[in-house]
Parts: C-alpha cells; sequence; structure tokens
C-alpha cells in the first residue's frame, strides 16, 4: 500500500478514482453541459421579458424563446441523467475496489489486529465508511464543478454587461459565505467524535447481539440493555447537540444567499434612474442574478461530504496501512517438517507472553501442550501458524524460518482447528469442502464418515444440504467443532494443531472423535493445546507451560515423576473425571 499520501486524504481518494478517470470525466463535461443548459431558461426569460416590455407582441417570437426554455430543461435533465450514471458507475467500481481492498488486507495483517479490533468497528471501515465515499466521488466531483463553473461564467457575463450591477448581485454572498464558516467551524473535530460514537455504538451492538443467549442466560438483560441503549442516545444526541449549533448559521445563509434582490433591484433602479443603466441591462441582470445563487448553494452543500473525507479516508487508511506479515512468494523444498522454537519472545502490545521458549517439535509425532489458562499455550502454537510474527527468537520449520516461507506454502503444511472454528451460513457439505475446494462430493462424505460425523449430520434436516446459518448457528458447539476438524482432515496438511479442538464435545462422543483424529493424523506431525489431560497421556511429547515459559516436558511418566505442576494438573483432573462419573 502506498504510504506517500497516507497525510493527504485528498491525495488517497484521487488515488482510489484513479483507476476510473475516464468515467469521471465524462461525467463532469456532461454536468457543465448540463448545469449550462439549465441556465437557458434564465436567458430566455429575460430576452422575452425585455420584448414584451418595448411592446414586441410576435406570438411566433415567445414561442420560440419558450421552446429554448423547454429545450434547456430537457437537455439539462438528459444531461444530468447521463452524468450521474457515468459517476455512479465509476464510483461503485471504486468502492467496490475498495472493499476488496480491505478484505484482502485483513488476510495479511497479524491475526492480533483482528482479535483487538472490534468487530463492529472493522464492519464500519469496509461497509459504511467506504459508503460514505459514494457521494464525494459520484456527486462531489461532476456536480459541485459544474455548479462552480456556471456561476462563475453568469458573473463574468455580468461584468462585461455592467461592472457596478455584477458587484452589487454579489453582495450577498459574502454575508452567506460567513454563515457557513461559523456552520463548519470545528467540523473535523466534531465529525471525528461522531465517526467515534458510531464506532462504539456499532461495536455494542455487535456484543448485544452475539451475546444475547448469554445475557439471558444470565438474567443480564436489563444490564446489556442499558449499555446499547446507553450508547445509541450518546451517538444520537452528539448529532442532534451538533446540528443545533449549527441551526442558526445554516437558516440565515439560506435566506441571504438566494436574496440577490435586495441589493440589485434598489441599487439598480437608482442607476437606471439617472440614466446609466439600460432597461435592457437592468432587466437581464435581475433574472441572471436569480441563477446564481441556486448552483452556489448546491455546490457549497456538497462542502460538507468534503469535509467529511478527511476522517473517512483515515478510518480507511486505519486499516489499509496496519502492519503486514511479510513472506516471500515461491517455494521450498524443505528437507524435513521438523519445528523448532528457538529462544521465542512475544508481546501482545506491551504484555509479555512468551519469555525465551526453546522447544523442538519433531515430525510425524504428537506434541501436547499443557498447563494454566493464561500461560500462552494458544500463543506458542499461532506463532508456529504465523498468525502473528515473534517479537523475538526465531521458528523455523525444516530449518526455514516461517517469516522466509511464503503464506501460500505455509497454509499447504499446516491445517489450524480451535475451540471457535467459524462456520460459514453454507451448507455442510461447502463447510467441510474448504479444506480442499476441488473435492467431490463422495470425498467429502468419506472424510466426514472418517471424522466421526457423519451420522448427526445424516440426522439433520437436509443431511449435507442442511444451511449451517451464520457462524453454524444452527448447530451446537460440538457439532460445529466435529465439522471444522472434518474441514481441517479434508485439507490433510502434513502438521495438524489442535487448539482445544474438542472442548465443546460430549464424553460420549469425545472418544469416537480422538480416534479418528489419531486415525486421521497418523504419520502427520499433530500439536495438541489440551484442555481434557486423559486425551493426550500417548502424547510423544507432553510441553508443561507456565507464565509465558516452559516448565517441563517430556512423556505423560516422565512428567508424573519429575513435574510437580503437571502433576497437580493431573490429579485434579482425574479427581474431576471422578466426581463427573459419580
Amino acid at each position: 500500500m502506498n504510504q506517500s499520501q497516507g497525510g493527504n486524504p485528498f491525495g488517497r481518494l484521487v488515488e482510489f478514482a484513479r483507476p476510473h478517470k475516464t468515467g469521471y470525466i465524462i461525467s463532469v463535461v456532461l454536468a457543465v453541459l448540463g448545469v449550462a443548459f439549465g441556465i437557458v431558461p434564465y436567458f430566455a426569460t429575460a430576452r422575452m421579458t425585455i420584448e414584451l416590455l418595448s411592446g414586441n407582441r410576435d406570438l411566433s417570437f415567445y414561442m420560440m424563446w419558450c421552446l429554448i426554455s423547454g429545450g434547456g430543461f430537457v437537455l439539462k435533465a438528459i444531461l444530468m441523467g447521463i452524468s450521474t450514471r457515468a459517476s455512479h458507475e465509476a464510483t461503485f467500481a471504486v468502492l467496490s475496489e475498495a472493499r476488496r481492498k480491505i478484505a484482502s488486507k485483513l488476510t495479511k495483517v497479524p491475526m492480533g489486529y483482528i482479535l483487538n479490533t472490534p468487530s463492529g468497528q472493522l464492519k464500519n471501515g469496509m461497509v459504511e465508511r467506504i459508503e460514505q465515499l459514494e457521494v464525494p466521488l459520484a456527486h462531489v466531483i461532476p456536480e459541485m464543478t459544474s455548479n462552480l463553473l456556471v456561476p462563475i461564467a453568469i458573473i463574468i457575463y455580468l461584468f462585461i454587461l455592467d461592472w457596478r450591477m455584477a458587484l452589487v448581485s454579489l453582495i450577498t454572498i459574502p454575508v452567506g459565505m460567513m454563515c457557513y464558516m461559523g456552520m463548519m467551524k470545528e467540523y473535523p473535530k466534531k465529525y471525528g467524535e461522531v465517526v467515534k460514537a458510531g464506532n462504539h455504538m456499532s461495536a455494542t451492538t455487535v456484543e448485544y447481539i452475539g451475546g444475547i443467549e448469554v445475557i439471558k442466560a444470565f438474567n443480564q438483560a436489563d444490564n446489556s440493555y442499558q449499555k446499547f441503549t446507553d450508547a445509541v442516545h450518546a451517538n444520537a444526541d452528539l448529532i442532534l447537540d451538533w446540528m443545533k449549533d449549527t441551526q442558526k448559521y445554516s437558516a440565515i445563509m439560506m435566506s441571504v444567499w438566494p436574496a440577490a434582490l435586495i441589493s440589485v433591484l434598489p441599487v439598480g433602479c437608482l442607476f437606471y434612474m439617472n440614466g446609466s443603466l439600460s432597461s435592457a441591462t437592468f432587466i437581464t441582470v435581475i433574472v441572471l442574478s436569480l441563477g446564481i445563487a441556486g448552483p452556489l448553494v448546491a455546490a457549497m452543500f456538497f462542502t460538507d461530504d468534503i469535509a467529511k473525507i478527511g476522517t473517512v479516508m483515515g478510518e480507511i487508511d486505519g486499516i489499509l496501512n496496519q502492519p503486514e506479515l511479510v513472506r516471500p512468494e515461491g517455494k521450498y523444498d524443505l528437507p524435513n517438517l521438523d519445528i523448532s522454537l528457538e529462544n521465542v519472545y512475544f508481546a501482545y502490545d506491551e504484555k509479555e507472553v512468551l519469555k525465551g521458549i526453546n522447544l523442538t517439535i519433531p515430525q510425524g509425532k504428537i506434541t501436547a501442550f499443557v498447563g494454566p489458562s493464561g500461560s500462552g499455550k494458544s500463543t506458542i502454537a499461532k506463532l508456529i501458524a504465523s498468525f502473528w510474527d515473534v517479537t523475538g527468537g526465531l521458528i523455523t520449520i525444516g530449518g526455514k524460518s516461517v517469516k522466509e516461507i511464503s503464506t501460500d506454502q505455509l497454509n499447504d503444511l499446516i491445517s489450524y482447528v480451535s475451540q471457535d472454528n467459524y462456520l460459514f451460513n453454507d451448507t455442510v457439505r461447502n463447510n467441510i469442502r474448504m479444506g480442499k475446494p476441488e473435492a467431490s462430493d463422495s470425498e467429502v462424505e468419506q472424510i466426514a464418515k472418517a471424522s466421526g460425523c457423519h451420522e448427526f449430520i445424516m440426522n439433520l434436516e437436509h443431511g449435507y444440504e442442511t444451511v449451517v446459518g451464520g457462524a453454524g448457528g444452527h448447530l451446537s458447539g460440538g457439532e460445529r467443532q466435529r465439522i471444522a476438524i472434518a474441514r481441517a482432515m479434508l485439507k490433510n496438511a502434513p502438521v495438524v494443531i489442535l487448539d482445544e479442538a474438542t472442548s465443546y464435545t460430549d464424553p460420549e462422543n469425545e472418544a469416537v472423535i480422538q480416534e479418528a483424529i489419531s486415525r486421521l493424523t497418523k504419520g502427520k506431525t499433530l500439536i495438541v493445546i489440551a484442555h481434557r489431560l486423559s486425551t493426550i497421556t500417548d502424547a510423544d511429547q507432553i510441553v508443561v507451560v507456565k507464565d509465558g515459559t516452559i516448565q517441563a516436558k517430556g512423556t505423560h511418566e516422565e512428567l508424573l515423576k519429575e513435574c510437580s505442576l503437571y502433576h497437580t494438573m493431573w490429579t485434579a483432573h482425574m479427581g474431576a473425571k471422578e466426581v463427573k462419573t459419580v
């Protein structure tokens, strides 16, 4: 992403629009012609009024000018319509490309940025903020340009007719401009506050909807609803207070700005009576002065959208300029798939999570990570999968740093299954097929059978064609996990990471799933973050993690003898199992 124009929002907007400049040029030209034809009725009115006062009774003359006036209206409507279509076609292409850029960007940034940013805020950036570029791009560029050029042309013509009356016709404009400046004072600050309040409201809304089950379960409807309504009211009150502050300026501006006749009529009458202004010029000035304010007011109202550009582009660039996980292209021939962590440090913002991790994970073996909650187990797994970059030290696969392995190759090497795997609002079949997009229906069903989830899938209303709902909401947590495991197994990557992947599974099905995982990962490198210690007793290597450091490693039997923390965890786990059994 080009950073050179990061501080220039208008430059960034132009950068967005540049690939479609031809459409915008056509739109501007047509808009200028459209507004120019819109002024024709004013000239026609002035011409007919002059002839009428001079005693012309030729009906055909007035019919001709009426037709010219009507033609001006028609041509303006046609040209402005075509102009609007051209600008919108270009703009919607720009908005589409901008959203795709953000979507692509989110696949390249560290997962930490996505996890630490409220989903409502990211949604705002991708949807609402980009949508707010529609007016500046589709309307400001052609319409503001044309609405400024045509009044300027009228003013020049008035100066040619009579420079004194031209100046008189402009008297109300400075007054209107002063009111407008009052209305726009502190605009960037106020709009920034509105955007911040809107983001908070959006994030609170997403949280409220996403947590509605927990809210109901724990009888927190009043507190959670209050938090939601407070955010909504804060957003509304901020906008209303801002409107109240600017309303008086807006009212004065809209009253004074178009009132050109307040100055044109008395001054023009004075000049006419002393013989320094002809009646024809006077009438022409009266009529044309009425055509100045309308386009200028329309143009000035677009400055409201222009003033938003800095904030809008700032928020969009806040996403697009996030640091990426830099990876090379191409593929390496790796001699093996041994994974090594050498003096690895990692921190979330300022909080250090891992403190000098040294570990080798042999190819084709099972390595399990255990330890207290928050000890850093999942962080180690995510660093191996390259969801983040280490802040110190080195992680290698086959002797090659993961930073030197392309994203595509690393993704081919590793399947990652977490306790909160996301399912798309699609069929069960297509969610599993994401592990291997080219897989046939038969392959999907075979891997589902091997993963132990074929039976429950067939009990769904439409079997494999059942739509799982947003985030898999139509399925239970255990069912979602089992589909995610089948998806990972279909991918058939040589390294499989299971981050508490069976945490939602009921005891009756856990043994079946564990057996399926063992069968499907035979010969693969399996990394397991375990909550239930009984599921990893056969692991080739168990790593005990506490406070971001490795406390011990070894087999289950070795750790029971040599690691007091593991022994304590095992005793607590077995005690909990006995309680459940009872």
